[in-house]
């Protein structure tokens, strides 16, 4: 059992890999391993529509986003951390991660558990929060919920650690992506037949 916690921080360090590592720690204490993946300060190539992926199976721009592709297939879910700079995600996150969802054929990410968690100074949690989860809702992928939003507060790690019930949230959602993986183990249930590929064109 194995979760995927992505770091969309450029710092390596701050708010974001405290969150995710607080998380870490939560879900080895119910025996689920987790690894997080910091993206780094460099530039990040956005998605060009190419549709190259279609037939490669991976995206044409050979760089972490494959090799988080290969990561994802091996974990049972994935939980992505962004700071909030003007109510949204991390720029360079949302480049990568439009690549990593376009990209990876639809078995990569079915019935995989999504989360993410996001922080900010003051204000903007809920837009970029929203923005995230959108990239499971479209992917198959159940969203684990936590006791409130996942937003956590702090300008710096220290400011996140003594805001009680963000620390709270973040624990909470590590327990019940932990539950969830345990019952998707222990249940052994064939995944549910996939609905035909369809997509309406509504101009006439």
């Amino acid at each position: 059992m194995k979760v995927l916690l992505l770091n969309g921080s450029p710092n390596p360090a701050g708010c974001t890999f405290t969150s995710l590592n607080i998380i870490k720690e939560q879900l080895a204490a119910h025996g689920v391993a987790a690894e997080i993946h910091h993206i780094g300060s460099e530039p990040v190539q956005g998605c060009t529509n190419c549709k190259a992926c279609f037939k490669l199976k991976q995206c044409v721009f050979n760089d972490q986003v494959n090799e988080l592709a290969c990561k994802l297939n091996d974990a049972d879910g994935i939980i992505i951390g962004s700071p909030v700079y003007y109510a949204a995600a991390n720029g360079a996150l949302t480049a990568l991660l439009d690549r990593l969802f376009f990209s990876t054929p639809v078995n990569v990410k079915r019935m995989k558990f999504g989360a993410c968690v996001v922080n900010c100074r003051r204000g903007g949690n809920s837009a970029a929060f929203d923005q995230l989860n959108k990239y499971f809702t479209i992917s198959e992928m159940p969203v684990v919920s936590s006791c409130y939003w996942n937003g956590t507060h702090g300008f710096v790690p220290e400011e996140l650690l003594r805001d009680a019930e963000g620390v709270r949230i973040l624990k909470a959602l590590a327990n019940n992506m932990a539950y969830l993986i345990q019952c998707k183990h222990t249940a052994a249930l064939l995944l549910p037949e996939k609905e035909p590929f369809v997509m309406t064109h509504f101009i006439s």
